[in-house]
C-alpha cells in the first residue's frame, strides 16, 4: 500500500480536487515545502495522504488525518494527545501571524494587488475554493462602504493659518488723514513759536509790574481794587466762547453724519467712477474699495453684520453692475499688479512670486479678498447661469489659487458638488474649473480633485431610473477622462477601490448571505466597476494598466456567474457589455459567449402573455416580479443578447482564428434554436447564425491562400488587415444594420419614457 515518494514528485492528485464531504483543498495541503524530503504516501479512497519521516512534517500529516479523510472513526488516546499538544499550537501561531500580516497590510500605504500561486480559471476568475484569485483579502477594505472609501481627517487643515477675511483698508482715506495730518502739523508748529513769543513778552512785562509795585506803593492799591472788574469782564469772555465751541461742534458733527450715511450707500455711478478711474486712469489707491463693494454685493442677504459697515446695496442695477465688473476685470487687473501675463502664466511663477517678490506684500491682500468673496458667492447664489459665469471668470483665476490652499481646497469642494448636482451647462462650467485645477496646479490639488469626485459620483450613483441614467453616463465620462491626466496617481487609486471591490464578491462568493449579495448586486458598485472599465479603455493603448484589467475581468465574471437567476438578465448584460467594451479597447480576446448564451437559453420555451413594456432595462438590474411574463421584457433582452454576441463576433470578423472562435458557439445557436418556440426568436437566431457562417467561410478561404506559419506572430497581425480597412467581411453589413435598428430602438423607448415622465413633472409642479 504505502510507496517510497522521490523528491519532488507530485501526487497521483489532480490540483484542484476535493476530499468528500470537506471544504478543504488537498492541493493547499501538498505543497512541497510542508513535506520532508522523503515520506511515503498511503491511498483513503480517493484522498491521497503521505506519511511523515520527520517532526516538521508530522503536524501535515495529523492535519490531513483529522479533516481530510472521511468516515474515519475517532482517533486513540495517543492522537489525541499528540493533537492537543502540537497541533492547536500551530494553529494558534498561524492565527496570530496571520492577524499580524493582515495589520501590517492595512497600514502599508503600498499597492495593494499582490498575486498569489493558485492557479487561475480563465473563464470565470474564480477558484475552486470560490474566491478571486491574484487579489488580496482585506477585510477592512470589504466593510468599508464605497462613499467612504477615501474619507480624508480635515483636523490637519483646520489647524492650517488662513490669511485675513477682514475687509480691506481704503486707501484713499488713508491718504486724505496724512494729508490733513501734514497740514495741521506745520500749522501747530508755527502757532507754538509765536505763543511762545507772546509767553516771553508777557513775563517780561509781569517782571516790569512787580517792580513798579515795589517801588510805588500807590500802583499796587490802584490795581487791587479793579482786580474784581477784571475777573468779571474775563468770566463774561470765557462762557461765551464755550457756547460757540459747543455750537459749532454740533454743527460739524451733524455734516459729518450725513456724509457718512451718504457715502454708505453704493450706486451705479460710484462703480462707473470707480472702473473708470482704476482702467483708464491706472488710479489703483480705488481699487480696495471696489473689491470692499464686490464683497458687500457677494453677502448681499447674508446674516454678517460687517457687510453694512462700509456700503450699502439698494438697487438691483448696482448689484448686477458690482458683480459683472469685478468679475470681468479684476483677474486682469491683479495681473498686471504682479506683473504677469494673462496667458500662459505657470505656478512656478506665481510661487517665486510668493517666496521673492516685494509686490506680493501688497497685492496679496487683494487676491485674497476678490477669491474669498467670489467663494462666497458660490455659496450663495442658486441661479444656475450667475453661477456659471461666476465658474467661468473663476477659472482664468485658477492659477492665482497655487498661493491660497486654504482657498483652494473650498473651491474644489463647491465645485464637485456643483458638478454632480448641476445639470448641462452648469455641470460642465464646474468640470472645466477642476480640469483646469488638475492641469495647471498638479501636485498640489491632484490627489484631492481625484478622490472628492470619485466619492461624489459613487454617492450619487445610489439611486438612478431612467430620468437621470444620461447624466450618470455622463458624469463617468468625465470622471474618467479627469484620471486620464495623471494616469500613474489614478492607477494607485483604481488599485485600492478594485481592491475593495473584490473584497466585497469574495465576501459574496464565500457567505452567499442576502446582505453580502445587496452589496454587489447595487448601483453603486456597478458604476465603480463601469468607472475604472471607462478608464482602462481609455488609456490601455498608452500605458500599462495589465494589472488592473486582469483584476477587472475577474470581478466582472464573479458578479456574471454569482447572479444566474432570471431576475438578474439586466445584471448579466451588463456584464457582458463591460466585457465586450474592455476587449475592443485592449485588443485582448475575453470568451463571453458561454455568458451571452446561457443568458439565450432562459427565452427558449418560456410562455409569456402579457404585452407592454414600458422600462428600460438598461436602467434595471434585477427585474421587478411583474416584468417576468411581459413578452416585450423577454425580447428586449433576447435582443440585447444578440446584439452583444454580435459585438463580439464583430470584433474578432477579420481575425485569422474567427472559425475557431465560432465554432462552439454556432453549435449552442442551433440547438437554443431547436429549442425555442417563440418564431421571431427563431427567426433572429436563424439570420445571426448564417451571418456567421457565411464569415467564417470568408475567413477560410482568405487563410487558404495564406503561405505564412502560424508562428509568424507579424503576418497573423496584419492578416486581413486591407479587407477590414475597406469593410468587405459579410458579417460587417450585418451588423451595421443590427447597429442601426439597436439606435431606433432605443429612440423609440427614450420617447415612451419621456411621454410617461411628463405628467409626473407636471403633477410635482402644481
Amino acid at each position: 500500500m504505502a510507496t517510497t515518494r522521490p523528491a519532488g514528485a507530485i501526487p497521483a492528485t489532480s490540483p484542484g480536487s476535493f476530499s468528500p464531504g470537506t471544504g478543504f483543498a488537498v492541493k493547499n495541503l501538498q505543497k512541497k515545502r510542508e513535506l520532508g524530503p522523503t515520506s511515503e504516501r498511503a491511498t483513503l479512497g480517493s484522498v491521497t495522504l503521505w506519511y511523515p519521516d520527520s517532526y516538521s512534517s508530522a503536524l501535515s500529516f495529523a492535519f490531513q488525518i483529522v479533516f481530510l479523510v472521511p468516515g474515519m472513526g475517532k482517533l486513540g488516546k495517543k492522537a489525541r494527545k499528540f493533537a492537543r499538544k502540537n497541533l492547536q499550537s500551530v494553529l494558534k501561531k498561524r492565527r496570530k501571524f496571520k492577524s499580524m500580516r493582515d495589520s501590517f497590510k492595512r497600514k502599508s500605504s503600498g499597492r495593494l494587488g499582490e498575486t498569489s500561486e493558485d492557479h487561475v480559471e480563465p473563464n470565470t476568475g474564480i477558484s475552486s475554493s470560490g474566491t478571486l484569485e491574484g487579489t488580496v483579502s482585506n477585510e477592512s477594505l470589504a466593510n468599508t462602504s464605497l462613499e467612504t472609501l477615501f474619507d480624508e481627517d480635515d483636523s490637519d487643515f483646520e489647524n492650517e493659518e488662513s490669511d485675513s477675511d477682514d475687509f480691506l483698508s481704503e486707501d484713499e482715506k488713508s491718504l486724505c488723514f496724512e494729508e490733513n495730518k501734514s497740514e495741521n502739523g506745520t500749522a501747530e508748529c508755527d502757532s507754538t513759536e509765536q505763543n511762545k513769543e507772546i509767553h516771553l513778552e508777557l513775563i517780561k512785562h509781569k517782571r516790569k509790574l512787580d517792580r513798579l509795585c515795589e517801588k510805588d506803593p500807590k500802583f499796587s492799591a490802584f490795581l487791587e481794587e479793579h482786580r474784581s472788574d477784571l475777573e468779571k469782564i474775563r468770566s463774561k469772555d470765557t462762557s461765551s466762547d464755550e457756547e460757540d465751541e459747543t455750537s459749532d461742534q454740533d454743527v460739524t458733527t451733524e455734516i459729518e453724519g450725513s456724509k457718512s450715511l451718504r457715502d454708505k450707500i453704493l450706486t451705479s455711478s460710484m462703480v462707473d467712477v470707480w472702473f473708470e478711474l482704476i482702467v483708464e486712469k491706472k488710479d489703483l489707491s480705488l481699487l480696495p474699495n471696489l473689491l470692499n463693494g464686490f464683497r458687500v454685493a457677494c453677502l448681499f442677504g447674508t446674516d454678517s453684520p460687517d457687510s453694512t459697515l462700509y456700503y450699502q446695496i439698494q438697487s438691483k442695477e448696482t448689484f448686477c453692475k458690482i458683480l459683472m465688473c469685478v468679475l470681468q476685470q479684476a483677474d486682469g487687473i491683479l495681473r498686471k499688479l504682479l506683473g504677469i501675463s494673462i496667458s500662459g502664466c505657470k505656478k512656478e511663477t506665481i510661487m517665486e512670486l510668493v517666496n521673492s517678490s516685494k509686490k506680493w506684500k501688497n497685492v496679496k491682500p487683494l487676491i485674497n479678498s476678490y477669491l474669498r468673496s467670489t467663494l462666497y458667492l458660490l455659496n450663495q447664489i442658486t441661479d444656475s447661469q450667475i453661477l456659471e459665469f461666476t465658474l467661468s471668470r473663476l477659472r482664468s483665476s485658477v492659477i492665482l489659487l497655487a498661493a491660497f490652499p486654504s482657498i483652494r481646497r473650498k473651491v474644489i469642494k463647491v465645485a464637485v458638488h456643483l458638478w454632480v448636482t448641476g445639470g448641462g451647462s452648469l455641470s460642465s462650467s464646474a468640470f472645466l474649473i477642476l480640469w483646469e485645477m488638475a492641469v495647471q496646479l498638479d501636485s498640489d490639488c491632484l490627489d484631492m480633485i481625484f478622490k472628492s469626485t470619485y466619492k461624489a459620483f459613487i454617492a450619487k450613483c445610489k439611486f438612478v431610473d431612467p430620468t437621470n441614467l444620461r447624466h450618470l453616463q455622463l458624469l463617468r465620462g468625465l470622471v474618467s477622462e479627469l484620471y486620464s491626466i495623471n494616469v500613474q496617481r489614478s492607477f494607485d487609486l483604481a488599485l485600492v477601490s478594485i481592491q475593495q471591490l473584490a473584497g466585497i464578491l469574495q465576501n459574496a462568493l464565500r457567505t452567499k448571505k442576502k446582505e453580502a449579495l445587496k452589496k454587489v448586486y447595487n448601483w453603486q458598485y456597478m458604476n465603480a466597476i463601469h468607472l475604472w472599465v471607462d478608464f482602462i479603455s481609455t488609456n490601455a493603448q498608452d500605458h500599462n494598466l495589465q494589472k488592473l484589467h486582469y483584476f477587472i475581468i475577474q470581478i466582472i465574471n464573479g458578479v456574471a456567474h454569482l447572479f444566474t437567476g432570471l431576475r438578474y438578465l439586466p445584471l448579466r448584460l451588463k456584464c457582458i457589455r463591460l466585457l465586450n467594451q474592455l476587449s475592443s479597447a485592449t485588443e485582448v480576446f475575453i470568451p463571453v459567449t458561454f455568458i451571452v448564451l446561457s443568458t439565450l437559453e432562459y427565452h427558449g420555451n418560456l410562455k409569456v402573455s402579457k404585452p407592454g413594456l414600458t422600462t428600460d432595462i438598461s436602467s434595471l438590474l434585477k427585474v421587478p416580479k411583474h416584468l417576468l411574463k411581459s413578452q416585450d421584457f423577454h425580447y428586449e433582452c433576447f435582443i440585447s443578447a444578440i446584439e452583444m454576441l454580435a459585438v463580439h463576433f464583430a470584433q474578432w470578423s477579420y481575425h485569422i482564428s474567427f472559425p475557431e472562435i465560432a465554432t462552439i458557439p454556432l453549435i449552442r445557436l442551433k440547438q437554443i434554436q431547436q429549442n425555442t418556440t417563440v418564431e421571431r426568436i427563431r427567426r433572429s437566431i436563424q439570420c445571426l447564425v448564417d451571418q456567421v457562417e457565411q464569415n467564417v467561410q470568408f475567413v477560410q478561404r482568405k487563410r487558404e491562400d495564406v503561405a505564412f506559419s502560424p508562428k509568424d506572430q507579424a503576418a497573423v497581425d496584419s492578416f486581413l488587415q486591407l479587407e477590414q480597412s475597406e469593410g468587405t467581411a459579410p458579417f460587417t453589413r450585418y451588423y451595421s444594420s443590427l447597429l442601426q435598428k439597436s439606435i431606433a430602438r432605443d429612440l423609440a423607448m427614450n420617447e415612451k419614457l419621456r411621454l410617461k415622465v411628463e405628467p409626473e413633472k407636471k403633477k410635482q409642479r402644481n
